[in-house]
């Protein structure tokens, strides 16, 4: 399979994951411990992967730049969410009291649309440069997913839609991932500012949104479990050529 079909194909098994977190959250929620294991192994997984390989390649395809677009991903998506979106918890079920409109819920879609399209960019430049690192971000993303599409599912319920509404909307997520894939694939140059953008973004997503996530369970297991993504990723990495 060419490298383009594969992407694409990933593409589109990360974007069902946000599309089965909202439908686990619609038909039946799983309990918030389940999601922070997935949202702590995801969160060490993701910082790994975006330290060890992201930032690397991405300084090997655009030296000049590629600190600038990395602090630019990382601090647009933090002005994206002080701005646009209100306070929410990733990857947990959300009170009905902290979202009070649709406007709110929809903000909330904005600035989640943005980190998967960004999601996609990484996968798509991953593979526009080799297999490995293609398959190795998009294990990144996949572990995040299923917690994204049940905290997206869960706000469009918190503001007052339907059941519709919120599969609509983690499908919606799905799609953006996709988009992003498909953007890197049609213009493969585009890799030298997609790639380090996209690291800073990862490095947002998985340092300021899921690891104090994961630090709100006391104790040391989910400590824990986000170093065993870290320790997947070496796994893998030693596993990989090169």
């Amino acid at each position: 399979m060419s490298a383009l079909w594969l992407s694409l194909t990933l593409g589109l098994v990360a974007g069902l994951a946000d599309y089965l977190g909202g439908f686990l959250l619609v038909r039946q929620s799983p309990s918030a411990r389940a999601l922070r294991y997935f949202v702590a192994l995801g969160a060490g997984f993701m910082l790994a992967a975006a330290v060890l390989e992201m930032i690397p390649e991405g300084l090997r395809v655009n030296a000049r730049f590629a600190p600038l677009l990395i602090l630019a991903g990382y601090c647009g998506v933090h002005l994206l969410e002080h701005s646009l979106v209100p306070h929410f918890h990733f990857g947990e079920e959300t009170h009905h009291h902290e979202f009070l409109s649709a406007k709110t819920s929809y903000s909330v879609l904005l600035g989640l649309a943005t980190h998967t399209f960004f999601d996609g960019v990484a996968i798509g430049s991953g593979f526009v440069l080799s297999h490995w690192l293609g398959w190795i971000l998009f294990f990144a993303v996949f572990l995040h997913k299923i917690p994204e599409g049940f905290t997206m599912a869960s706000v469009m319920l918190a503001g007052g839609r339907g059941p519709a509404a919120a599969l609509n909307s983690a499908l919606f997520l799905g799609a953006m991932t996709v988009l992003g894939v498909l953007v890197i694939n049609l213009e493969p140059d585009w890799v030298r500012v997609g790639l380090p953008l996209s690291a800073g973004v990862t490095i947002y997503v998985a340092a300021t949104d899921l690891v104090p996530e994961v630090n709100r369970e006391p104790g040391l297991r989910m400590a824990l479990v986000f170093f065993v993504g870290v320790v997947v990723f070496f796994i893998l990495r030693l596993l990989g050529p090169g």
